[in-house]
């Protein structure tokens, strides 16, 4: 059998994008539902990201083909969370499905998960694992609800449901949420050394502290965030030329973000607009 290609995104794509409710912000970004109709068979690149990738398939699985850390195997799986990384996962494309997507933050793994999203770093695990009886319960109602805002509503209350019972920030030092938001602030356009005195920790500690917490060291989500912020920019409708959006994104040149783009990525800009419709 040939293996899987990249190939731009079906028209056949529906999408519908929400903000979860005020509350649930801090844990997740958006909701994003989707119906995908077959289409010919090829692999989907997923980019490292500061957020954990929260799954919920309606019908059909998610076939991962290699996850971000190649010494974790791969699956299928109907409901699945994806922890943070800092190189592309495969995934394969072309069966049918619909599904909801959620952007977790890394606070949301200990909140609505119980676990930190150390835990998870460079992994996929299926929500069974995490959320037991509840997971398939969640996709029942989901999959029964006659639309998307009824889904959304849906996901905002269940959510909030698990919040309630979360650890919240028990066990998370302020230290590692001080030097996370500083760098979502920055844009992820600030030096580490320079945290690391904010904080009052040796670079070493504060890596092994923010690592065991979130999956990533502080440089290396400092690059995803840059990152994510370029992609964000070139994903909007009136799509700026690739030197603009370095620039604007804290590159040192569109040479710099071509090189995250293959090492994030794996593949071209140019390929990874192919594989996505603008928001």
């Amino acid at each position: 059998m040939a293996a899987p290609v990249c190939v731009p995104v079906p028209e056949t794509w529906q999408m519908r994008e929400r903000r979860p409710a005020a509350p649930l912000r801090p844990y997740i970004s958006s909701y994003t539902g989707y119906r995908m109709e077959a289409s010919p068979r090829s692999t989907h690149h997923g980019v490292a990201s500061p957020h954990l990738t929260f799954l919920l398939c309606l019908d059909g699985k998610v076939e991962i083909l290699a996850n971000a850390d190649r010494s974790k195997p791969p699956g299928a799986f109907v409901a699945m969370v994806g922890g943070l990384h800092d190189g592309p996962a495969e995934i394969a494309q072309g069966e049918p499905q619909t599904g909801l997507q959620l952007r977790l933050t890394w606070r949301g793994a200990r909140m609505l998960l119980g676990v930190p999203a150390g835990e998870l770093a460079g992994d996929v695990v299926d929500l069974d694992a995490l959320l037991g009886r509840r997971s398939g319960m969640l996709l029942d109602r989901l999959a029964t609800a006659p639309g998307w805002p009824e889904r959304f509503a849906l996901l905002d209350a269940e959510l909030a449901a698990l919040a309630a019972r979360g650890r919240g920030a028990a066990g998370v030092a302020p230290e590692v949420g001080y030097t996370w938001d500083r760098l979502e602030e920055t844009g992820g356009n600030l030096r580490i050394a320079e945290l690391a005195r904010e904080v009052g920790w040796s670079r070493r500690h504060l890596a092994e502290k923010f690592r065991a917490e979130t999956g990533l060291a502080p440089k290396a989500a400092a690059r995803v965030i840059r990152f994510e912020g370029a992609c964000d920019r070139l994903r909007g409708p009136h799509r700026p030329p690739l030197a603009r959006v370095a620039a604007d994104a804290g590159y040192v040149d569109q040479a710099h973000l071509s090189r995250d783009f293959r090492g994030l990525a794996g593949i071209t800009a140019t390929a990874w607009l192919a594989e996505r419709r603008p928001d």
